[in-house]
């Protein structure tokens, strides 16, 4: 017990525990938020189930750790929970995606509705509820070794609240800025858990005890750095041309003869893709081709388009080829995908991207455009700063008088009151001119607004002057089945646009139709007759 009581009296040791634990804490929950993203998208309904379920584990591991530590005040059981939960997080590089995919492929055919919030619930409390259980006892066992008298119980719980919070502060921008982006999710997770097998080994030998628990907890860890460091989040693709991450996304190209494709997030499909062939792309980029037309591309010596929302250019490279008196230039908020549009997707050289958030850029821009298309939304993460009537409002001041704005709304649904009924409701209510078309065989919808009341005129008469056989065949699709939109009464402003929530809905009737036929399968033969079909 001296070696023990020696420890203890070293006052600095205590602080440094806490401040590692506040910080490991900072860092599994940003790195939850990572690892999820790939699977359930990185909205704020993910994002609060990941804080509410931590919160309630650091809850309950305050109350438990308190009355564990009034009970049986042996350090020894403390630093033994931290280098648990040291093993547990170290392990979540290796377990944890396969977990995710297999709690998504239990529920997704045993609940009919709240698909994200049920499976993003699930997933956080199996993952990662325990190692932040086991943190969460580390503040009040700490208070009861380390107040020596009611004198200064004051100061020394305050020194040690301060200790924690300074760490979470470091646990919160170390991994966003620095190792996720250099290192990945994966050696993250990694790190912080070394850290906290480091703190208890430090102890442990210090006290002259668990020998074999700190030999076979190290050993434990050692094989999680082995089958640990892949950062790969879809471990059943192979062969592909780039896996990585950014401070914004995960990041996927993959490339074949004809095509090169880049995807954010695993479970949702083609983000960007460039056509070798140099031929149309079969997407909603097809269709969007209908808003120079609409801008009078065929009448004007220049068009100047902005892309918020750039990509890896696939519209910008799109234009380009089809049009020849075009000036392109485009907004994409994470310089890693900017990156890759140079490296992997041949963006043109004369196409400038800038860095920034889109809605940013038009509040420092003065330029007017004659097409702006925004494309800034991706799965269930639909920026609620750009769906909103202000923003809209802001699109329309940098539109020439005759300008166009296309919108990809990417998750159409099949009730009243969906998240392309509230987009298309709110930006009617902005602009005199609104068509919308759905893009074939996906959930793809295509907005084009204008105040120009002789819009589809232009279009008709700038598209009869066109040579290109492929694209008169594609735009003449466009003009049989583009709808005038009539306005409704949603309306979405900065102040109140819930986004993620109608984004939700729609998810849950897209993955409804996915998984119908073999939600049947499994209803009538069971498991059995499940894996059979697939």
């Amino acid at each position: 017990m001296n070696n023990k009581a020696s420890i203890l009296k070293n006052k600095l040791y205590l602080y440094i525990t806490e401040f590692f634990a506040g910080m490991s804490v900072m860092a599994v929950e940003l790195g939850a938020s990572r690892l999820l993203a790939p699977y359930f998208s990185s909205s704020q309904i993910v994002w609060t189930i990941i804080i509410g379920t931590i919160m309630i584990a650091m809850a309950l591991g305050n109350i438990y750790g308190g009355r564990s530590a009034d009970k049986n005040p042996n350090p020894d059981i403390l630093y033994r929970r931290i280098l648990i939960a040291a093993i547990w997080i170290a392990a979540i590089p290796v377990l944890g995606k396969y977990v995710i995919i297999g709690i998504a492929g239990v529920l997704i055919f045993s609940i009919n509705s709240n698909f994200l919030i049920c499976a993003a619930f699930a997933a956080c409390m199996i993952v990662f509820v325990f190692p932040l259980f086991l943190l969460g006892t580390v503040t009040p066992s700490l208070i009861k070794y380390t107040v020596d008298s009611l004198d200064d119980n004051g100061k020394t719980v305050g020194n040690l609240g301060a200790a924690n919070t300074i760490g979470s502060i470091i646990g919160t921008f170390i991994p966003t800025f620095v190792t996720i982006p250099a290192v990945g999710t994966s050696i993250t997770f990694l790190i912080f858990a070394g850290i906290l097998l480091v703190l208890a080994l430090i102890y442990f030998v210090n006290a002259k005890c668990g020998v074999k628990r700190s030999v076979v907890s190290t050993l434990l860890f050692l094989m999680c750095c082995v089958f640990g460091h892949d950062n790969s989040f879809a471990f059943w693709e192979k062969d592909l041309t780039y896996e990585g991450e950014s401070v914004y996304n995960y990041l996927q190209v993959k490339e074949d003869d004809e095509n090169v494709i880049l995807s954010t997030n695993v479970l949702f499909g083609v983000q960007s893709i460039f056509k070798k062939n140099e031929g149309l792309t079969g997407m909603y980029y097809d269709y969007a081709m209908a808003a120079p037309y609409m801008a009078g591309v065929k009448d004007k010596d220049k068009l100047d388009i902005l892309i918020l929302g750039m990509g890896t250019g696939t519209y910008a490279t799109q234009c380009k080829r089809y049009f020849d008196n075009i000036s392109v230039e485009g907004v994409e908020i994470d310089d890693k995908i900017t990156e890759l549009s140079e490296r992997y997707f041949e963006l043109p050289d004369d196409v400038s991207v800038t860095t920034y958030d889109g809605r940013a850029f038009l509040n420092a821009s003065d330029k007017k455009y004659d097409v702006i298309m925004v494309d800034a939304y991706q799965d269930i993460t639909i920026p609620f700063q750009m769906s909103s009537v202000e923003f809209f409002s802001l699109v329309k001041g940098h539109l020439n008088e005759d300008g166009v704005m296309v919108v990809n709304m990417n998750m159409r649904g099949q009730k009243d009151g969906d998240i392309t009924e509230y987009l298309s409701d709110t930006i009617a209510n902005v602009f005199s001119k609104v068509y919308t078309i759905d893009v074939s065989f996906n959930t793809n919808r295509e907005l084009f607004a204008s105040d120009n009341p002789e819009v589809i005129k232009v279009f008709e008469d700038n598209l009869a002057k066109e040579t290109n056989a492929d694209m008169t065949d594609m735009m003449a699709v466009v003009g049989t089945q583009l709808d005038v939109y009539d306005k409704g009464d949603y309306l979405m402003t900065d102040d109140q646009a819930p986004v993620e929530l109608l984004g939700m809905r729609v998810i849950d009737e897209i993955i409804k139709d996915e998984v119908k036929y073999y939600k049947s399968i499994y209803e009538e033969d069971g498991i059995k007759g499940l894996l059979n079909a697939m």
